[in-house]
């Protein structure tokens, strides 16, 4: 007897814009069409046409907008206009509708061919919360590294303020004139526009990828950062984990130093490392003793050789994290991040 594979339920919504034909754009929901048998022959299932996840009703009698469907027949992601005649297609045989390729403007469409945004939450919705965990340590501790690794072999998104505000004043975007002045003078950026970008890569990671486990670097390095947080996502909600990588000053000097070799970093260097550490000690540790006191805080000693901290940090994200994911054997990156096999020359 032949086992049919029931397919995952179809969750997945489809934005379609700047279409030369305005009916094409708009929020392209799963389908709900019932099973029926495609052109091809198919019986397809709930979601599904020829089977691919499919938006709308995939057989030609949408009630609101244009279906979004899979032809085995032409091997082409298409999208049909009200009447059912063709309008955009793109021959391949992805798993999704392709969001990184232009689409063919077919006979009864108008150029320009749509652009296609996937979404993993339904956009007319609140986006889901995110699992946030806190990770820090002084300078040198090994915060950025684990953090790497937990992203490659986790899924786990990893997210650090200081590329986010590069990645704000490159892109141009609202705050860019504000973060600028504030660096120009020397000054620290606001906390709110700080905590208003991690909130911000959180929701668009949550809603393109579907991903919602975080691990942010380095943050909050202050009480007033605590505040800013407190701010932004409300003193409701319950603070996230913070993991506190614990190493002695001495093994931090000798890991700088030993970095300085290759990093370029204007501050590898003794009078600069002593300068972050010591500041460190005064912003930092407060807030990690605040952490402490309401039970939010797990120590783990990175004096260790990286494999014993990779050990303990990967010990810390297992509830959370998808078992199959945990399973995988490290890749080729993540040795070089643990020193297991050299960088390629």
């Amino acid at each position: 007897m032949t086992e049919t594979k029931t397919p995952k339920p179809n969750t997945l919504f489809i934005e379609v814009s700047e279409a030369g034909l305005p009916e094409v754009d708009g929020l392209y929901v799963p389908s709900k069409a019932p099973p029926t048998t495609s052109e091809s022959g198919v019986v397809s299932s709930l979601g599904y046409w020829n089977e691919k996840m499919a938006w709308d009703r995939a057989d030609g009698k949408s009630l609101r907008s244009p279906a979004i469907s899979y032809s085995n027949t032409y091997n082409s992601w298409r999208i049909c206009r009200l009447d059912g005649h063709l309008a955009y297609d793109i021959t391949c045989d992805d798993a999704l509708p392709p969001t990184d390729r232009t689409w063919n403007v077919y006979k009864k469409g108008v150029a320009p061919a749509p652009k296609i945004v996937l979404h993993h939450v339904d956009p007319q919705k609140p986006c889901p919360k995110p699992n946030v965990v806190f990770v820090l340590g002084g300078p040198g501790a090994g915060k950025g590294t684990m953090c790497e690794l937990a992203e490659i072999q986790f899924g786990w998104t990893h997210l650090s303020t200081g590329v986010l505000l590069r990645a704000e004043q490159e892109a141009g975007g609202p705050t860019t004139a504000i973060i600028q002045e504030y660096i120009a003078a020397g000054k620290l950026v606001p906390n709110e526009i700080v905590v208003r970008l991690l909130k911000d890569a959180m929701e668009k990671t949550i809603r393109s990828t579907g991903k919602s486990n975080f691990l942010i670097d380095g943050f909050p390095r202050s009480l007033s950062n605590l505040e800013a947080w407190y701010e932004v996502f409300g003193r409701e909600d319950e603070l996230p984990t913070m993991l506190y990588f614990e190493c002695p000053f001495e093994v931090l000097e000798q890991r700088i130093l030993g970095r300085a070799k290759y990093s370029g970093r204007a501050d590898d260097n003794v009078a600069a490392m002593k300068l972050r550490f010591d500041t460190f000690k005064e912003e930092t540790l407060p807030t990690v003793e605040l952490f402490k006191s309401k039970g939010k805080c797990i120590e783990l000693d990175t004096s260790k050789d990286r494999e014993a901290v990779f050990a303990m940090f990967r010990e810390q994200l297992k509830a959370y994290t998808d078992p199959q994911l945990m399973a995988n054997p490290l890749t080729e990156k993540s040795e070089m991040l643990l020193g297991l096999r050299p960088y390629p020359k």
